[in-house]
């Protein structure tokens, strides 16, 4: 969908948590210097560094809100403005309730680690319109999350958008990202001024 309609795809990969021995602030690290490194290298195939949108569902729309609530020119020197949109498909912006859950079993949780890797708490940091995406069948604290994310955007003036795929669960919205007609698909296109081919 993204290729087809005009834009230069990059995956990062990064390490899973069991291999960071639970340490989320490890994977946000490698996920940051990812994000760092397409900005840098972007022409080298062909691709556009002003014109990095970004776009994730589940752990994924976890990091999307924490990589637009990033300083990047205190973490890494390049501009704050450096990434232009996100889309968050059903992630976790307050790390309170996943700290609580049964995700503790395997990820060692601090304060330090639930405070950064919050966006929730630091929106003060974002400069990038937000796409909220999630399903009305999904559990009631992945719909309550997405809710409340945009509502602090909102009430901090920031440009955001939410949309509610109904009847969809937690697996069937992430398999609408790729539908170029559905809400998730037409979220990604419509930030970056895409259309379907």
């Amino acid at each position: 969908m993204l290729v087809n309609a005009g834009a230069h795809l990059v995956v990062l990969d990064f390490n899973n948590v069991i291999e960071t021995r639970g340490n989320l602030i490890t994977m946000a690290d490698q996920i940051k210097r990812g994000v760092v490194w397409v900005y840098k290298n972007a022409t080298s195939f062909g691709g556009n560094p002003d014109r990095i949108h970004i776009s994730g569902h589940s752990s994924g729309g976890h990091w999307v809100g924490v990589l637009l609530t990033t300083d990047w020119q205190k973490e890494f020197g390049v501009p704050p403005t450096m990434i232009k949109g996100g889309v968050a498909g059903s992630g976790m912006f307050d790390l309170k309730p996943v700290r609580l859950s049964a995700r503790s079993n395997y990820i060692k949780f601090t304060d330090e680690m639930e405070e950064t890797l919050s966006a929730q708490r630091h929106l003060d940091k974002l400069v990038a319109p937000v796409a909220i995406v999630y399903g009305s069948a999904e559990t009631p604290e992945f719909q309550r999350q997405s809710r409340d994310f945009a509502a602090a955007i909102q009430t901090a003036g920031k440009p955001m958008s939410l949309s509610v795929m109904e009847g969809y669960n937690h697996f069937e919205v992430w398999e609408q990202l790729a539908n170029p007609y559905s809400l998730f698909g037409r979220a990604v296109l419509n930030q970056m001024n895409l259309r379907p081919t």
